[in-house]
């Protein structure tokens, strides 16, 4: 017996797959991801392009020569050691502010969140000059560590690497404090209270409970201020001088110094090589961590 067509015909129009129709919410976003692409994705690939041009068309080159001086290796552990140090302290710094700010409430909590804030108000090259102020041999810190008996003598810290790190986690420390301070927020205070009531110190708490639960908060500060410090370039020049050199500085010494479009394009990509990869592998942490804490 056949089938009849319009039978036969009907799954199969069925099973065609229905075109969808884009989200008017995110249209919305056009005009913004035009801007970013113009404004930041167009002079990326120019300065790509610039950091992979030879003599002969497209050549690593570049790259292989900047990579095979022994000086290129010292500068790029300028710039992560620095990171590394200033991310550190921002953190060591930056965690107990975060537990403080969450808890607190009221007046106390505005007041606090205001402290941590309003420092991004002031410009960059703003706090580099007040750290040469007080980083010198008769400036604040100097002098308290004299009163202190830490120091028989004062001392200078600028132009150092301790007071770079000093200055520059002074200036991302908000970085740190703001991500932490937001996973803390949403953290149930009764999972403390019930681990306490089930004979668990202070330190067991914090080790077992607040820590885990703020990991996600931890690894979103660390991408942020490590990825700031690791291209830090206004700092660095102002506190420490041009015998430290780092990636975020030697890019800018070849393009208004040396005139050297293709050494400057090849160490920026390499910076923002090492930024890119920070904050990815942090966001899959981050992300990692989120969801284990909800499961």
């Amino acid at each position: 017996m056949s089938v009849p067509a319009t039978i036969s015909a009907a799954p199969a129009t069925a099973r065609r797959p229905r075109l969808r129709r884009p989200d008017p919410v995110a249209l919305m976003a056009l005009p913004a991801f035009a801007y970013l692409a113009a404004s930041y994705g167009w002079p990326l690939i120019a300065l790509l392009g610039h950091s992979l041009s030879g003599p002969d068309g497209i050549s690593l080159a570049p790259f292989a020569q900047f990579l095979s001086d022994p000086y290129s290796w010292r500068v790029i552990g300028n710039t992560v050691r620095s990171a590394l140090f200033v991310t550190l302290v921002c953190l060591l710094a930056g965690y107990p502010a975060a537990i403080a700010l969450a808890r607190a409430r009221g007046a106390v909590q505005a007041l606090l969140l205001l402290s941590v804030i309003l420092p991004l108000s002031v410009g960059v090259v703003v706090k580099a000059y007040a750290w040469q102020i007080v980083l010198r041999r008769d400036g604040v810190v100097s002098q308290s560590l004299v009163g202190l008996g830490i120091w028989d003598a004062p001392q200078r810290l600028l132009f150092t690497e301790t007071g770079l790190v000093i200055g520059a986690a002074n200036v991302f420390l908000p970085f740190m404090i703001l991500p932490i301070y937001s996973v803390i927020r949403l953290i149930d205070p009764r999972l403390s209270e019930a681990a306490a009531t089930l004979g668990a110190s202070p330190a067991r708490r914090f080790l077992t409970v607040t820590l885990p639960l703020t990991l996600p908060g931890i690894v979103s500060g660390i991408a942020f201020v490590f990825s700031l410090a690791v291209s830090m370039y206004v700092v660095p020049s102002l506190v420490i001088g041009d015998r430290y050199q780092t990636l975020a500085t030697l890019t800018g010494r070849a393009f208004l110094f040396m005139r050297d479009e293709r050494l400057g394009s090849t160490t920026a990509v390499i910076l923002l090589a090492l930024a890119v990869t920070v904050v990815v592998g942090s966001t899959a942490l981050a992300r990692r961590l989120g969801g284990g804490g909800r499961s």
